[in-house]
């Protein structure tokens, strides 16, 4: 069993400072660095499986992105887009003291890692992007507007759970034990005794205005993918409305022509809480 150590780094925007949470696993005199970053409205914890399981080789990183998890709530909700994200993100690995970091990113996570991945002398050695890709299908900007930051209180944690279970359903099979742990991670019980999503209910407003700008097309991000040059693996769920079965066969043929490796029976996003998902990524980032 590995220890989990939790800290916090102080990051700047242009509103102020704001503290970003993160869970570290593995020595951390490790040079070798994994950067593990969740999807919109997740947290860091949902790595807690292939953390440990990678431990040995690595040093794994995984952040609550501002307004999520243990990490600050931003006092303007118009800076919650990749360019924060990445920002802070710059400031965490400096905050390692390493030169170069391979990079793990579900969904949003896997935007900013793109973003990084894109620029000149970017620290990010090799990518894996779970369940997303430079083109974002609007059907599924659509389903997250629906949820995302409109969910209710509950009177207890199995209520709690319940809705967990019916709006991350494309997560797939999981056990009880998963969805108790994807749950407990990304609530909190407020002062009345309620349980409430612990993210900050602004983080929808740039997605709802990404959305309006959209004008019911999908967003593509095609210029920031072909910049990308290094080793880059992409995990699609099969049943994914987010990552399209016509743009992962674009991505192996352009850009940093990704692998592409296709998870049955999941939609977005493959969770990486099982033995075999973790193989696909551990075979990747490891190989020669």
């Amino acid at each position: 069993m590995h220890t989990m150590r939790q800290r916090i780094v102080q990051c700047l925007s242009p509103a102020g400072l704001h503290r970003m949470a993160y869970t570290e696993w593995g020595d951390p005199k490790n040079c070798r660095v994994l950067i593990c970053v969740h999807g919109l409205g997740r947290c860091g914890r949902d790595f807690d499986f292939i953390a440990e399981a990678l431990a040995e080789e690595y040093r794994v990183v995984c952040p609550d992105v501002v307004g999520r998890g243990r990490s600050d709530w931003l006092k303007v909700k118009a800076l919650y887009e990749v360019p924060q994200y990445a920002a802070d993100m710059i400031t965490l690995i400096a905050r390692l003291d390493v030169e170069r970091v391979d990079w793990l990113g579900s969904s949003m996570g896997g935007l900013i890692g793109m973003g990084l991945a894109a620029q000149e002398n970017t620290p990010i050695g090799r990518l894996v992007l779970n369940d997303v890709g430079p083109v974002v299908a609007v059907a599924s900007l659509q389903r997250i507007d629906q949820t995302l930051g409109k969910a209710p209180r509950f009177d207890s944690f199995a209520d709690a759970e319940k809705y967990i279970r019916l709006v991350s359903a494309t997560f797939g099979k999981l056990t009880d034990a998963q969805w108790h742990h994807l749950t407990e991670h990304v609530v909190r019980t407020a002062a009345d005794g309620k349980i409430e999503m612990r993210y900050d209910p602004g983080i929808a407003e740039p997605a709802r205005k990404t959305l309006q700008l959209c004008q019911g097309k999908d967003l593509e991000l095609w210029p920031l993918y072909d910049a990308i040059r290094c080793p880059t693996l992409v995990l699609r769920g099969a049943q994914s409305d987010l990552l399209l079965p016509e743009t992962v066969a674009k991505m192996a043929g352009r850009g940093p022509h990704a692998k592409i490796v296709e998870i049955p029976d999941v939609g977005h996003a493959p969770m990486l809480m099982n033995e075999g998902q973790v193989a696909v990524v551990r075979e990747f980032l490891l190989a020669a």
